[in-house]
């Protein structure tokens, strides 16, 4: 996972940590975006389709180990669960693909995030959007920073004002891959997509008020329970896009009725024990980009920036 090699990018990531590490307060050896997490391992079982759309590894084995981290917005690692700001919540999956032939280990990730929404098109964008907000404190005249940008960004305004409900569990919350990706299957037919995550217990969402009767870790103490009862699953769909569809902007969406061809299905087995679940989260640096034959980046430029980002942020965690 290389760092950028355009150093407009690698500027922009750094600007976007630390703004981000600012505004949170956010303690060294944690995230600047959704600090607060927990891990979980299982397995990916692809559908008879998956490898019709991509010839990658994981598409086409019987089944793949994974690691997947559910989070909470912000970074700030002891965010009630009940607190709003806490929307939307993430989801990480890492497939692990064994290793190459020179012994490294390969895996290729998915992020994604319990909104279709996303607030910039662009990493520079998105950090002007942060930077008014900074300036936009109590004893600043109106129009706010943050009120003109909100003016003159529509996309980032459907951001702000589209609901996010907190969820009954992580297991009952569906989430979205903003970013579209081509699966190129063995001939070569490339396929845009973008990734979606359906709860097969069927999403549900706490109102407000019974959000106020739930404790501040109610999220992760459920989720614990939950494993140790029975597994948690996902089907993994894939929305195809059609001709014309926007590729490269992660603030249009695509029509809903647009194709949700089904990828497979994850299975959550097991939480990683408490003391490496804590150091395995500083070290995993998941990856926006795919990196792996059978699943390529769109001309999305937010995907480059991303991947700088949580690259620059996990290498200072892991020094942390």
């Amino acid at each position: 996972m290389p760092l950028s090699d355009n150093p407009h990018v690698v500027q922009t990531s750094e600007n976007l940590v630390s703004t981000l590490k600012s505004a949170f307060g956010t303690p060294p050896g944690f995230r600047p975006a959704h600090a607060k997490g927990i891990l979980l391992t299982g397995s990916f079982v692809p559908s008879t389709s998956a490898g019709l759309l991509s010839s990658a590894k994981h598409f086409n084995e019987p089944a793949t180990p994974v690691t997947v981290r559910f989070s909470s917005s912000t970074g700030i690692p002891e965010i009630p669960d009940t607190d709003p700001n806490a929307n939307p919540r993430g989801f990480a999956v890492r497939f692990h693909l064994g290793n190459d032939e020179h012994g490294k280990r390969v895996h290729t990730d998915i992020i994604a995030h319990s909104t279709p929404f996303f607030p910039a098109k662009t990493g520079e964008e998105f950090l002007e959007f942060l930077q008014a907000i900074g300036n936009s404190g109590p004893d600043a005249e109106h129009p706010t920073p943050v009120e003109q940008f909100l003016a003159s960004h529509p996309e980032t305004l459907a951001f702000v004002q589209a609901p996010k409900p907190s969820p009954l569990s992580f297991a009952t919350e569906a989430y979205f891959g903003v970013n579209a990706f081509k699966l190129v299957d063995a001939k070569g037919q490339e396929t845009f997509v973008r990734y979606r995550v359906v709860p097969l217990q069927g999403v549900h969402t706490l109102d407000v008020d019974s959000l106020k009767n739930q404790d501040a870790n109610y999220l992760y103490e459920e989720i614990v329970n939950r494993v140790q009862d029975e597994p948690v699953r996902f089907k993994l769909f894939a929305q195809v896009a059609e001709q014309g569809d926007i590729t490269n902007d992660a603030t249009v969406h695509w029509p809903e009725k647009r194709q949700l061809a089904e990828l497979g299905e994850l299975t959550l087995e097991k939480v990683v024990p408490k003391t490496e679940n804590v150091e395995e989260q500083k070290y995993i640096i998941f990856d926006p980009v795919p990196r792996v034959k059978g699943v390529e980046p769109s001309d999305d430029p937010l995907l480059d920036v991303r991947a700088t980002l949580y690259l620059i942020s996990g290498i200072e965690r892991r020094s942390a």
